[in-house]
């Protein structure tokens, strides 16, 4: 048995963002806050750990570092942009005689569904939900070395010698959160994502957690690691945090990451107030919704230091909104964009086209509504169905190929819809180009009449695309 100080642990992920030409051209990088906080987990009970942080790095030189520090337990967040490149880590370490002892566990939100597939290209135990407790349960099972050392960890799944899923028992989830030590930014090298942002975008950006789980019902959206629960660190807590943050990096921005900062309006108007006692304030941006808001909460996030609001529609049309069962009124979208920037903060919101159900009316009103609302920033996605959500459930028995698990993920999955795929790829250039066109037509003719070009371009391939025209 190994002594805590003699166990090699390393905790990785598979973002390399130099291999990714999207992420390259976004340049928005953000860190691995999810094993930041397993670090910290681990650290508090007594066992060291590195990070491998890959976001900067290449893969090769991810398979160097472990080749020169052979960890015992490499522990690896997975999701699904992160996907293929953690397979083939796996492949890699299954493969080296060098690194034969390394025990690899996963985690993260792509995992809970796919654990029999994960399980079976090496990995040697999954961890499905929250991982903190999980992963120090597994890190003291492995270091004691006995037969049978996962059975019982809740949280925890592993084929057995006849290669068949043991899933144990789901854990507790994590009460209070405030319990978890903050995540252990000072184990990787912060600079160069303040530097990539402020060169990228003027301005450099940190991330903060204030809560678990989300309460509401989206049936596209997935809940694998949280939950559908509301789990909140207190006002004193996320200030305290903010305040280091402030000292310490000294970030022009946040980025709240919680599903929606507005859950709760006591605790805003006291992270409000906290905030400002304390001398915490660093300017943010977080997602909400609208049926979360009004004048009051809109007030509190702007004196807290609230740039700019995320609030999620995700349609125009009321239709589609319901199929989605996202319980929100398009109106009441329309309303709290309008009135958040009137307030003088930023309002973005998020469209998806090709849900199960759309039809091209459902997509004109999405560009009604965007036109009405006049959101500063909108995002389109195409829907896709990941698995374990409610979409993915509706839509399974019309998914029009099997796919190779091992080469594709969530992201490649296809479905019969009311128009082509490439029908909804050309809507959502059509409606980009529709809207920009509305809002800047007042600010120069020339490249106005750019945008409605191309507006008309796209929708005379969306047209096409409708009759099977082109492919």
């Amino acid at each position: 048995m190994k002594a805590k100080d003699s166990l090699q642990i390393i905790l990785s992920h598979g973002y390399y963002m130099k291999e990714d030409p999207k992420e390259l051209k976004i340049q928005k990088p953000y860190p691995p806050l999810g094993i930041l906080y397993v670090s910290a987990y681990l650290e508090q009970a007594g066992y060291d750990n590195d990070v491998l942080d890959s976001t900067f790095i290449s893969s090769e030189e991810s398979r160097d570092y472990l080749l020169q520090n052979r960890p015992d337990i490499l522990g690896l967040y997975c999701n699904l942009m992160t996907k293929l490149n953690v397979l083939s880590l796996i492949q890699f370490v299954k493969a080296s005689e060098d690194l034969a002892h390394t025990v690899i566990v996963l985690g993260g939100p792509d995992v809970r569904y796919n654990l029999k597939d994960y399980l079976s290209t090496g990995a040697d135990v999954a961890i499905f939900g929250e991982g903190e407790q999980t992963m120090l349960e597994v890190v003291k099972a492995i270091e004691n070395e006995g037969d049978h050392r996962f059975l019982g960890i809740p949280g925890v799944a592993f084929l057995d010698e006849a290669g068949d899923l043991v899933k144990n028992a789901e854990r507790s989830r994590i009460r209070p959160i405030d319990a978890l030590p903050l995540p252990n930014r000072h184990k990787i090298d912060m600079q160069p994502y303040l530097n990539t942002w402020k060169r990228a975008h003027g301005s450099s950006a940190m991330t903060v957690s204030t809560q678990r789980g989300c309460p509401f019902t989206c049936k596209w959206c997935s809940t694998a690691v949280y939950g559908q629960s509301y789990r909140r660190r207190s006002p004193e807590k996320v200030a305290a945090e903010l305040k280091m943050l402030k000292a310490t990096y000294g970030p022009d921005s946040i980025w709240f990451v919680d599903d929606v900062f507005t859950v709760s309006h006591k605790w805003l108007k006291s992270f409000r107030d906290e905030v400002l006692r304390s001398d915490a304030m660093i300017p943010f941006e977080c997602i909400s919704r609208a049926d979360r808001m009004n004048e009051e909460v809109i007030g509190w996030l702007k004196e807290a230091g609230c740039f700019r609001v995320w609030i999620g529609a995700e349609s125009g049309s009321q239709k589609i909104i319901d199929l989605m069962d996202r319980r929100v009124q398009v109106d009441e979208v329309r309303e709290m964009i309008q009135k958040t920037r009137s307030s003088g903060m930023e309002a973005g919101t998020f469209i998806m086209l090709g849900y199960p159900g759309e039809t091209e009316e459902d997509i004109k009103e999405t560009v009604h509504h965007l036109k009405v609302s006049n959101p500063d920033h909108f995002t389109i996605t195409i829907a896709y169905p990941i698995k374990g959500t409610g979409l993915y459930e509706e839509v399974e028995a019309k998914q029009k190929e099997n796919l190779e698990w091992t080469a594709t993920t969530d992201r490649d999955r296809d479905f019969t819809r009311t128009y082509s795929k490439k029908y909804y790829e050309y809507a959502v250039r059509w409606v980009e180009n529709e809207v920009r066109w509305h809002q800047q037509k007042g600010q120069g003719k020339l490249h106005a009449i750019k945008l409605k070009g191309k507006a008309l371009a796209f929708r005379n391939l969306m047209r096409l695309a409708r009759y099977n025209v082109v492919g």
